[in-house]
C-alpha cells in the first residue's frame, strides 16, 4: 500500500494552493483547546411540564437529518430512534404521538435553543459530559445509546486503521466533544493530521465526498447512517478503531426535577419492558394475565407510579402499544442501518450497558 502521506499528497494536488489554505488547518496545535461552549444562560422560569401542558405540544430539538436517528420522510414525517423518544413524552402526557414540534438543531445552536427555552429538550445525538451537565444547566436525563467515535474512509484508499491516517485530512464538525477528541487521538498517537472544520453535517458530507477530506469523523452510531445513505455504502469502510466513549441521551434543563423524572423513567420503562419481555404486541394482554408484580407495575395496574410522575398510571402501557420497546425502537430504526446492539443490549447480554432500575 502506498504510504498515506503519499497518497494524501496526491489527492489534494489536483485542488488550488489557496482553496487548501483557506479550509485546512496546517496541523493539530500542541495544545489543543476545547471547542468554545455557549455560556450558561439564566435558567427558563417556571415548570417545564407545565408549559408543555398549557401548550399542548412538546418542542423537541433534533438533529439537522441522521438517518435512523432523526429524518423526515418522504410526506415530512421525523422518523427515527431519538424522534421516538420524542414521541414517547407525548403519549405519557397525552396518549398522543403526534403533539411533537421538531426543531432540527446544529451542533453549534443545539444548547442555545435549551437554554432559552426555544425547545423543551434536545432529543438528538449529544455525549454526556461533566462540563455540559453542569457549567452548561443541563440534565441529562438518561443514556439511551452508548457510543464511540471512529473514522470512515473511502474503500479505495485501502485503510485498515485510524494510525494509518497519518498525514490525512478530516472532515470534522466544530462545537463538538468530535473535534477535541480527535485533536487528544491525533497528538496521543503521535499521527499528524489536518482538520477540515465544517459546520453543517451536509457541507461536512459533501467535502468528503468530493476529496477535500481523505476521512471523516463522528460517532460510530453517525457513521453508520451516512454510509447507509451513500450512493454506494460498500465503498466507505468505517475503521476498527474506537478512539473515544460517547454516552448520547436526552438533554433537559437544570432544576425542573419533575420532566427530568419523566423523560429519565420513560427511558427506564422501555428498557424494563424488553427485559420483561413486553411488546407493542402483547402488552394489553400482559396487563390481563401476567401475574409478575413487575410487570403489573410497569403498565400501570397496580402501585400508582404514573401519578408520581404527574402522569396516568397506564403512561407506560400507552408508550409499548405504540412504539414497543427499547429492543423494538432499536431494531425498527438502527438495524437497518448497519447498527448491532452491541454495548446497548440489556444487561442480561454479555457485554450489554442498558439496565434499569427496579419499578416499585
Amino acid at each position: 500500500m502506498m504510504p498515506m502521506r503519499r497518497s494524501v499528497t496526491k489527492t489534494l494536488s489536483a485542488y488550488a494552493f489557496g482553496v487548501v489554505a483557506t479550509l485546512f488547518a496546517a496541523a493539530v496545535p500542541a495544545q489543543a483547546q476545547a471547542p468554545a461552549a455557549p455560556a450558561a444562560a439564566p435558567a427558563v422560569t417556571g415548570s417545564t411540564l407545565d408549559a408543555i401542558r398549557a401548550r399542548g405540544t412538546l418542542i423537541c430539538g433534533v438533529g439537522t437529518g441522521l438517518a435512523g436517528f432523526a429524518l423526515p420522510d418522504s410526506q415530512g414525517n421525523w422518523r427515527g430512534f431519538d424522534v421516538d423518544y420524542c414521541r414517547a413524552i407525548a403519549i405519557a402526557l397525552w396518549n398522543d404521538p403526534t403533539k411533537v414540534r421538531y426543531v432540527p438543531t446544529t451542533a453549534q445552536v443545539r444548547f442555545t435553543a435549551l437554554q432559552s427555552g426555544e425547545v423543551d429538550i434536545l432529543s438528538r445525538n449529544t455525549t454526556f459530559t461533566l462540563s455540559r451537565d453542569t457549567s452548561l444547566g443541563f440534565d441529562f436525563a438518561a443514556i439511551n445509546f452508548y457510543d464511540g467515535q471512529g473514522f470512515m474512509v473511502k474503500r479505495s484508499l485501502n485503510v485498515q486503521n485510524a494510525r494509518q491516517l497519518d498525514g490525512a485530512t478530516i472532515c470534522v464538525q466544530p462545537g463538538t466533544t468530535t473535534e477535541q477528541n480527535l485533536a487528544d487521538w491525533a497528538r496521543g498517537a503521535r499521527v499528524q493530521i489536518r482538520p477540515v472544520v465544517i459546520e453543517r453535517l451536509e457541507d461536512n458530507l459533501a467535502a468528503y465526498n468530493a476529496g477535500r477530506c481523505d476521512a471523516y469523523t463522528t460517532d460510530v452510531s453517525g457513521l453508520a447512517a451516512i454510509r447507509s445513505a451513500q450512493a454506494n455504502p460498500n465503498d466507505h469502510v468505517i475503521l476498527p478503531d474506537v478512539i473515544s466513549k460517547e454516552p448520547l441521551g436526552p438533554l433537559v434543563r437544570h432544576g425542573d426535577q419533575r420532566f427530568t423524572d419523566l423523560v429519565r423513567w420513560i427511558h427506564f420503562g422501555l428498557i424494563s419492558a424488553e427485559e420483561f419481555g413486553i411488546t407493542s404486541a402483547n402488552a394489553q394482554q400482559m396487563l390481563a394475565s401476567d401475574p409478575r408484580p413487575d410487570v403489573q407495575r410497569i403498565l400501570g395496574r397496580t402501585a400508582e407510579l404514573g401519578r408520581m410522575l404527574g402522569v396516568d398510571n397506564a403512561w407506560m402501557l400507552n408508550i409499548i402499544r405504540t412504539l414497543g420497546n427499547y429492543g423494538e425502537i432499536f431494531e425498527r430504526n438502527l438495524t437497518p442501518i448497519g447498527l448491532q446492539r452491541g454495548r446497548n443490549a440489556l444487561w442480561t447480554t454479555p457485554g450489554g450497558l442498558q439496565y434499569a432500575p427496579p419499578f416499585r
